[in-house]
């Protein structure tokens, strides 16, 4: 069978950047298990999955674009350090992931800069603007049964 929309893929990768740097990789633990056409891998791998089958075996190259996006410097904001209450006495730090509230419920953010007064958060994804790799083996295709289609996940 081949990889077209309501089936249900099995596969291990590795992914992996431009610069050579492993990101994550299912190799030497479970593969991974989606539901096509359904939007649970980037656009940009699940585009390029489409039509293969069992076995197939090979590296991908997904842009940025296609990926998790170009950064957006617009994501970028400051807000002010006294709105910041870390958990357990925690101390903010440069790289943390925080959580805050917004009109579209929680979104996470990165801290990039810690001012006096102020906190710089950065809310783009941690890989966007990066070109990926995924070196991908496909080792199960199958129908999707009724009840992952209606959850929208592979079983």
């Amino acid at each position: 069978m081949k990889i077209q929309d309501k089936s249900v893929v099995t596969m291990h990768y590795t992914l992996t950047t431009d610069e050579g740097d492993t990101i994550d990789s299912s190799v030497g633990g479970e593969p991974l298990s989606y539901l096509q056409g359904v939007g649970m891998l980037i656009p940009g791998l699940e585009a390029q999955l489409e039509g293969k089958e069992i076995g197939f075996k090979e590296l991908i190259k997904v842009d940025a674009k296609e990926a998790y996006g170009e950064r957006n410097e617009e994501a970028m904001h400051t807000l002010p350090k006294s709105g910041f209450k870390p958990e357990k006495d925690e101390e903010l730090i440069i790289g943390m992931e925080v959580q805050l509230d917004s009109e579209q419920g929680p979104v996470l953010a990165f801290v990039t800069e810690i001012k006096e007064e102020e906190v710089v958060l950065d809310l783009n994804h941690p890989l966007a603007g990066m070109n990926l790799s995924f070196d991908v083996e496909i080792i199960a295709v199958r129908a999707a049964e009724k009840e992952e289609l209606e959850h929208g996940h592979a079983h």
